[in-house]
């Protein structure tokens, strides 16, 4: 089987698991086909922290390094890179050249700068993940498949401390986020331009519909009519995770969001004088908003 191949079956299956948690794509997905269309992905989020750990196997940084060794195993190449400071986030978007041959999605994969965060927490963030089972590109054979794979795209790490969770959280959410779910897949895109049915011609009438089946949106569009991205999303679900609550001494529950589903609508931009293509790429200002849709606050709870 072709690497592109592979590729396709991996996402529909991170898409099997994604939806199953995640009631809001699979409304949309009803909507779009009960309206005669069909529902196409432009790219999946993947979350991370850059953070390198000297193992007996030798070193490994958890950050966008990792999971581009698996994706770039898959033909996937870098296309763009976006500098987030306030938010100490860093990511690159990544294209397969034959996304049209084999309908690939793109990839957006960041990363949580921890050298920017205190000392205290990246210790105690370091000695969380360090008993992990990391996934090795370099140990499968030849002929390694989707389910393989797959496995990577899980948290490889035993479950946070409660306290260490609640710190992280007050100074990066996004921190926070990746102890408790690790390399799971932050959100799929639904692609407004692949949805082929005129009841939804454009990412407004989309979004409409979606808040009148009772879908918590953002409350906002990011991007003008015309430009070249445009983008919005559900608000994040919420599940309960697993995390060790020292007063107690034992595993407890408490309730942290999850993901959300975006929806995108991309727009042709003029690259020279007379020529327009089709804007492939992310724009910072969007992304940093969107990063903040899995925002948890401690009085929720």
């Amino acid at each position: 089987m072709k690497k592109a191949e592979i590729a396709r079956q991996l996402w529909d299956n991170l898409w099997e698991d994604y939806s199953r948690r995640v009631e809001y794509a699979r409304i949309y997905q009803q909507m779009i086909e009960e309206a005669g269309g069909a529902i196409a992905n432009d790219h999946i989020a993947f979350r991370s922290l850059r953070l390198t750990l000297d193992l007996p196997t030798g070193k490994i940084n958890l950050g966008i390094s990792y999971l581009a060794s698996i994706v770039e195993a898959l033909g996937y190449e870098a296309a763009g890179e976006y500098q987030f400071p306030d938010q100490h986030l860093y990511a690159r978007h990544y294209r397969h050249p034959e996304q049209d041959r084999y309908d690939l999605p793109k990839l957006f994969i960041s990363e949580l700068v921890l050298d920017a965060l205190p000392n205290s927490l990246v210790r105690q963030i370091e000695a969380t993940v360090s008993y992990s089972e990391f996934f090795e590109v370099n140990s499968l054979k030849k002929d390694f498949s989707a389910a393989e794979l797959q496995t990577a795209f899980t948290r490889p790490w035993k479950p946070p401390t409660r306290s260490l969770v609640e710190a992280v959280n007050q100074v990066s959410q996004y921190g926070a986020w990746v102890l408790l779910h690790g390399y799971a897949v932050n959100h799929f895109t639904g692609y407004i331009n692949r949805q082929n049915t005129p009841a939804y011609p454009d990412i407004e009438s989309t979004a409409r519909i979606l808040a009148q089946r009772g879908i918590p949106m953002k409350d906002a569009i990011e991007g003008s009519r015309g430009s070249g991205l445009r983008q919005t999303a559900t608000q994040a679900v919420t599940e309960m995770v697993a995390v060790w609550d020292e007063e107690k001494g034992e595993l407890t529950e408490i309730p942290w969001t999850y993901a959300y589903y975006e929806i995108a609508e991309r727009n042709a931009i003029e690259i020279a004088p007379g020529k327009t293509e089709l804007f492939q790429g992310f724009l910072n200002a969007q992304a940093k908003n969107l990063f903040e849709m899995t925002k948890t606050a401690l009085g929720d709870r």
